[in-house]
């Protein structure tokens, strides 16, 4: 699954419009392949981001849980505590530590 994609569901505050067409941007760049489409796709990948959207947000309007809303700030610190670094800066470390042992 994309990383940029997160959950969405059984948040305190709720989900917002634009956190799921953001979902939904991420899904459509990543099922297509374009981060930015042509101008010749550029409405077929716009009217995918808007039905997608809307077919997430009917999707978590109907679920139910019996579980308490979880506390974005929480989860954030909880994810970035398992992901300190981004693996790409991990592997610039490596490589900028590797040049300069080469080099003395």
């Amino acid at each position: 699954m994309c990383r940029s994609i997160k959950p969405l569901f059984n948040f305190d505050p709720p989900v917002t419009p634009d956190e799921i067409r953001a979902a939904s941007l991420q899904f459509v760049r990543k099922i297509s392949g374009f981060h930015k489409p042509s101008k010749t796709n550029a409405a077929a990948f716009d009217l995918a981001v808007g039905e997608i959207a809307a077919a997430s947000h009917r999707f978590l309007r109907s679920l139910e849980t019996s579980a308490s809303p979880r506390n974005r700030e929480l989860e954030a610190a909880k994810a970035k505590a398992r992901f300190p670094k981004p693996v790409t800066a991990i592997v610039l470390d490596k490589l900028s530590t590797e040049d300069q042992s080469t080099q003395t």
